[in-house]
Formats: structure tokens, sequence, C-alpha cells
């Protein structure tokens, strides 16, 4: 048992890597599938796509490594959460899943906070009804494609379809599930009480495992495609963030991590169960046994710096791919040129609406201070200052309730050190990376050890296999200069609530 294997099944495509002992990759394979929008604010994925990016994956890492399959001690899944995967009785895939970004259900969310309750529903799940997690998507399905709906005989996640198609078991674990507004997250299981008032059968639900747990093992049809040999334990995995939070090491209190993908997400462990009765975070199982996560979200992070790259910055784009580097690196080396608070500019990420703090769909983006003065420098900085200060009313919420990481990790493509040396000023505390660039598939692989045997526990597996870069630390002149404007940040949204709603409604 000299190798694990991680298989991270993403919204664009499912990266598979084997790992030794000591956490160091060997082969890596990554197979892309389509995203289907057949309205506009619905998201669909075929399941049988993110089946086949695996099968097909982990073929090709056995046979780039040359591994003796049987030296694979276990196999560790980590996938986008809250997709609705709905299955027959023979197993069959029922209708494309309805995935994580969807927005269809909301009326969904009213009926399931009036039926409930909106005290309730937090009291017993940690969290407001939301379009993106399951139960909503369940209850659309139910209403209006209800002969499809009867036909259901099971529910999944998309990592634990894969799981299902490894080892023939309907199982889930703790973090992914705690997605799906159906789990009673302070008990870590299925709530009776939630299913009976939303009236939805309790067996259509897999078995709940914690995230090291052994779930199943390889089949023999299932080895013949993949190359894994029969027999290989496959254990319970995580949800993708909760599966990045083990690739990083933040496993105990004191210790978050910020991502800075194409959403913002500022993520805390907490041994302690914490819960915002107003419903700004996310509080979810964590794939440490016995414990939890509390994650800030915020909707536009990458994507502001994204958007405003494809639309305003052509001669950088023209400029890197003529010098064979990544666009990015030349518009921090812009974004540079401007001071901090980019001569009195500031931008509210809003381009999708916002979850935290605001959980508000109709706000939208916004430069605010623009003069004749401002150079395009200045509103790229003023889109990464208005991202970071976007995770800081992450932090914030978490202080609040208790939680005080001294230790945060950044991970995810838009964490450029620009970026990072932003968050450290603006946080107030060091922010490092790890070594390893694998992340959530690191973190299924080490959940992959402990299940194997290799580690006693996740914290002793994270403490032996994870390195981290040295740190950036915070300039105290900096932070001085960033908690100006980032007071006026804050009275921005205030300010424009209901101006969003108006212009919502036009």
């Amino acid at each position: 048992m000299e190798y694990i294997i991680g298989i991270d099944l993403g919204t664009s495509g499912t990266k598979t890597v084997l790992f030794d002992r000591q956490g160091t990759p060997v082969a890596s394979a990554t197979q892309e599938y389509p995203l289907y929008q057949p309205e506009n604010g619905w998201a669909e994925q075929d399941p049988r796509d993110w089946w086949n990016a695996a099968a097909q994956t982990l073929a090709q890492v056995i046979a780039k490594s040359r591994v003796d399959p049987k030296d694979i001690g276990a196999v560790g899944l980590s996938g986008q959460m809250h997709g609705l995967v709905m299955l027959d009785k023979e197993g069959n895939v029922l209708r494309r899943s309805i995935i994580w970004c969807d927005q269809r259900s909301g009326k969904q969310c009213e009926e399931i906070t009036e039926k409930v309750g909106r005290e309730k529903l937090i009291h017993i799940t940690a969290n407001p009804a939301l379009t993106g997690f399951t139960a909503a998507k369940l209850l659309w399905v139910r209403e209006n494609q209800p002969q499809l709906y009867a036909r259901c005989a099971h529910v999944l996640l998309p990592k634990d379809y894969v799981r299902y198609m490894l080892t023939g078991q309907f199982a889930t674990e703790v973090s992914d599930a705690s997605g799906m507004q159906l789990l009673d997250v302070p008990n870590r299981c299925w709530s009776q009480e939630l299913l009976g008032l939303l009236d939805i059968d309790p067996a259509l639900l897999a078995k709940v495992y914690e995230s090291p747990e052994i779930t199943g093992t390889v089949t023999k049809a299932a080895g013949a495609l993949t190359g894994l040999a029969p027999g290989t334990p496959v254990v319970g995995g995580a949800g993708d963030n909760a599966a990045a939070a083990v690739g990083t090491g933040v496993v105990a209190d004191g210790k978050a991590f910020t991502t800075l993908g194409t959403s913002g997400v500022v993520f805390a462990h907490t041994d302690k169960l914490a819960i915002d009765p107003k419903g700004r975070v996310h509080t979810f199982c964590c794939a440490v046994p016995g414990a939890w996560h509390v994650m800030g979200v915020t909707q536009g992070a990458g994507l502001s710096l994204k958007w405003f790259r494809d639309n305003f910055c052509s001669p950088e784009m023209v400029a890197a791919q003529g010098l064979g580097i990544d666009p990015y690196v030349l518009l921090d080396r812009q974004a540079a040129r401007s001071p901090i608070g980019c001569q009195k500019l500031l931008y509210l990420p809003y381009l999708m609406g916002e979850r935290t703090p605001h959980l508000d769909p109709d706000c939208r983006g916004v430069f605010f201070g623009l003069s004749a003065i401002h150079q395009r420098q200045d509103l790229l900085r003023a889109v990464m200052e208005g991202v970071v200060y976007s995770q800081r009313d992450s932090m914030e919420v978490l202080r609040e309730m208790g939680i005080h990481p001294q230790e945060m990790l950044a991970c995810g493509g838009g964490a450029s050190p620009l970026w990072r040396q932003m968050l450290a000023d603006v946080y107030g505390c060091p922010v490092q990376t790890v070594q390893s660039k694998e992340g959530p598939a690191l973190g299924a692989a080490i959940l992959a050890a402990v299940g194997a045997g290799l580690y006693p526990s996740v914290q002793e597996a994270c403490q032996a296999l994870i390195k981290v870069n040295e740190p950036q630390n915070p300039a105290p002149e900096n932070a001085r200069e960033y908690e100006k404007y980032y007071q006026v940040y804050r009275s921005l949204y205030p300010a424009m609530k209901e101006s969003f709603r108006q212009l919502a409604n036009l």
C-alpha cells in the first residue's frame, strides 16, 4: 500500500492524481466535460460524463505511473457540491444533474422556509434555504417533472455517483451531505423531522459516513474499466471546499483558508459547532470527524477580475501570449502601479448578486468614486481590492461568531502575490500558501490514506504530508490605509440596497 489516489470532480472537469505515501504526485490526468444551460439561470451536467471522466483519468494515471494496482491502498473522492443526481431502482440516471449554480428553485426555497420555518431550518441544517442546495432542486423536479420523480429510487451527489459506479454502494459523507439541506448538521445524520415536513422518502437518501471512513470497495466491473484492483477501498472523501481544507492543512482550530477562484471563499475550521442565526455564512460538517467548518462565500471574486480582463485588458492578453506567460502576471504589474485606495476608487464585486453577508440576489457590481483622474490600472486595482474587502466581510462574520483564525492559507488560481499581500494587510494576519498545487485532489487522497490505515488521523496525516511556503506578513502602514477604505466600502451596500431592488424590478 505505497500509493493513494485522489479524484477531484469539478464543474469544468475531473482531475485524478496518484500520490505516493509521502503525498508527492506521481501521475495526474484531467478530462473536461460540457455544462448545459437549457434556460437562463439553469445549469446541468450529465452524471455519465463524470463517470467517464473518472474512469478514463484513473486508467491514464495508472498506465502512466506503471504502478502495480495492488499497491494502491485506497481511493478518495472530492467533488462539486449540491448537484442533484437521480437514479431509478436499477441505478440508471433519470435526468441530467441540476448542479450547484442552478438558480431555478427560488419558489421551492420559499416553500421550504414556509413549511419548516426559517429559524427551525437554520437550527437543523445550520443554513437558510438557498437555490444552490439540493433539497430545493429535488422539490423542483417533484413539482415540474412528477412522472420522473415517481421513478426515482436514489438521490446522490456528484462525487457519490462516481462512488456508486466504482463500488456499487449508495453512500455519501457528512461534509457533502451538509450542503443538501436535508442533514441534521449538529448531529451529523439525516433529519427525519425535516424529511417528514418536506414529504421526502428517507429511502431515497444514501447512508452517511465520516469522510475518512471506507464506504465500499472497487467492483470487478469497475476495475476492468479503470485499471484499479478489485477490492481497493474507496473512502467517503469530501465536498470540494472541505477537501481543499484537508489539502491545505486547515484541520484544527485557529486555521482558515481563503480561495480566490471564480467565487471567493473564507473557510475556517472549528471543533465547536457555530451557527450564524442570520444565515450569512454556511456551517457544514467538515472532513475531520466530530468537527465543523464555517464558510463565507463571495459570488464574484475571481470572476470579477476575469470579467475585467476579458473586456478591458486586450493589450495585456496579446502581450502575455507573445511572452508565453499568464496574462494575470501582467495584470498584477499593472495593478501595482496604482496606490492603495486606487486614488479614491472603490469596487463592489456583486456581478452575480451576493451571498455573504448580504444574501441578496439583486445587488450588482459598482465602481464608486470614478473621476477623470482614474486610469485603467486604478480600475484594475479597485477590482482586486473590492474582492478582498468582500472576503473581509466574511471574516467579520466569523469573528462575530467567536471564530478567530490565527493562520490563513491562500489557494485558488487567483491567489497572486499582490492579491495575497492585500489579503494579509486587510485581514491583519500572515497569509501562506502550501507547496503542493493539487488542492482538493490531495485532500481526497489524504482522507484515503487515513482510511487505508497509513495514518491514524486526518490531523496527523496533514502534519506529515503538507508543507507550507514562507508567509506574507501584513504591513502595518498598508493595513491602516486599507482600513479607511474598507469602512467606506461597508457603508455602500446599505445605502444602495433599495436602489438595487428597484433596478431588478424594472
